[in-house]
């Protein structure tokens, strides 16, 4: 009966209701989207980079090695031997090796010398493979393949010649003119730094960095030629470089390299081959788990995601605060009803019982729609979220904490809705001292 009483109540002042209904349910739904967003920008950022177990490169530190091989960010390290690298691929623990070389730009953006193993075994999010819009991977020696963000904003296509500049400045005066690449394909939009790196074969960057053929080369090739008995047509076509059908990335082995990725055959022999290659004696190496790493960096900007929590309860507790203020202004309004309900025989503590009763009901309706409200922007604008800023959604997107966040709006409910809970226990004593 006094949950009927209270919904007949609620419906009398249907504007009032509804104005506040509306407050608490966008209140809700903010705290609750910053929550899912927070707890799902954690996940999606420790799986920037998937399915790579362990990152080698020269001891410079976890968080540097991990910025400048997987983010882009900062001054990568010195080179490690291509002899370590081969050492690192001979291991029957390795499965796979993405050899990086790292140092180069293209307009502001990075330029990543590496092989066709990269699009083949790179990962990202929930285990995602890379793919192109259109064109293909590597093709020959002077090909490049730009990420999603590079072709945008410099209106790229395939089949379009770009340079590379030497360092990592935004500007540079020391351009490779004279090796100009070829755009083979086009990465899909990943919303990580693969959007904004442009990835070029090893045996090119080399290239550019051995400097503008020389014209005395030139000649010597056809005087070479010429005494050997060929033409130099047919002396061009022997030097002629690898096509489409026959190029192979893997086969050039340049002296050194920035960064190695390396999957195994076994993730549990991650822990074992990092100490490994830790205390090599060869050549001082420093191995990675990026997934720790990257969990190390997150705890950097934790902060970050508290202050955005605390921000959104803040606005939760006004929105309560403005449910107890509504019921308080219609106190006066409720004078005759609060009378007329003493006189049938409920007392100051079922009038209180009832304001409570109200203030419950419009909480707990405000919470159902706002639970069904953020299910449904979650879904329409997931691959939005994926594409644009590399946030994967996953089930289930209400965690415990969400639960706790919801008991707890509740738990504030009662206590806000004391207020006028007690002013109308107040006036039922008032109304029961004149009646008798």
């Amino acid at each position: 009966m006094l949950s009927t009483i209270a919904i007949e109540s609620i419906k009398r002042r249907k504007t009032t209701a509804l104005l506040t209904l509306l407050s608490i349910t966008i209140s809700i739904s903010l705290l609750l989207c910053v929550d899912i967003v927070r707890s799902q920008v954690k996940t999606s950022f420790t799986r920037t980079v998937s399915g790579v177990d362990l990152i080698v490169g020269a001891p410079s530190g976890q968080l540097n090695l991990l910025l400048s091989s997987v983010f882009n960010i900062g001054t990568p390290t010195k080179g490690i031997d291509y002899k370590s690298v081969a050492s690192l691929k001979s291991n029957k623990q390795v499965s796979w090796l993405i050899p990086l070389s790292l140092g180069d730009t293209h307009r502001g953006f990075r330029v990543i010398g590496t092989t066709n193993r990269f699009f083949e075994h790179f990962k990202y999010g929930d285990k995602q493979a890379l793919a192109l819009t259109e064109g293909r991977v590597f093709e020959q020696p002077l090909s490049t393949v730009v990420g999603a963000d590079v072709a945008d904003s410099l209106g790229y296509t395939v089949g379009d010649k770009i340079i590379v500049s030497h360092g990592l400045g935004s500007v540079s005066f020391n351009n490779h003119d004279d090796h100009p690449f070829i755009i083979s394909g086009i990465l899909e939009k990943t919303g990580t730094p693969v959007d904004k790196a442009v990835y070029v074969t090893l045996q090119g960057l080399e290239k550019a960095h051995s400097g503008p053929k020389s014209a005395h080369t030139s000649r010597l090739r056809k005087k070479t030629a010429f005494l050997n008995g060929h033409s130099t047509n047919e002396h061009e076509h022997e030097h002629e470089e690898p096509t489409q059908d026959n190029y192979d990335s893997d086969a050039f082995t340049p002296e050194s390299v920035s960064v190695v990725m390396l999957g195994l055959k076994n993730r549990a022999a991650a822990l074992q081959l990092q100490y490994q290659i830790n205390q090599s004696k060869k050549e001082p190496l420093m191995a990675i788990l990026p997934g720790m790493a990257l969990a190390e960096l997150w705890q950097i900007m934790g902060n970050v995601e508290a202050l955005l929590l605390g921000l959104s309860g803040l606005i939760v507790i006004c929105a309560l605060i403005g449910l107890a203020t509504m019921l308080l202004a219609t106190m006066r309004e409720r004078y005759q009803e609060i009378a007329v309900l003493r006189t049938i025989g409920a007392g100051p503590f079922t009038l209180l019982l009832l304001i409570q009763l109200e203030a419950m009901l419009l909480t707990i309706v405000s919470a159902a729609l706002s639970i069904a409200l953020v299910a449904v922007l979650m879904s329409m604008f997931k691959p939005w979220l994926s594409s644009t800023y590399g946030l994967f959604l996953s089930s289930p997107l209400f965690s415990q904490s969400s639960v706790i966040i919801v008991l707890l709006i509740l738990g504030c409910t009662y206590l806000v809705s004391l207020f006028p809970a007690i002013a109308a226990y107040k006036r039922g004593l008032h109304a029961g001292l004149n009646s008798n």
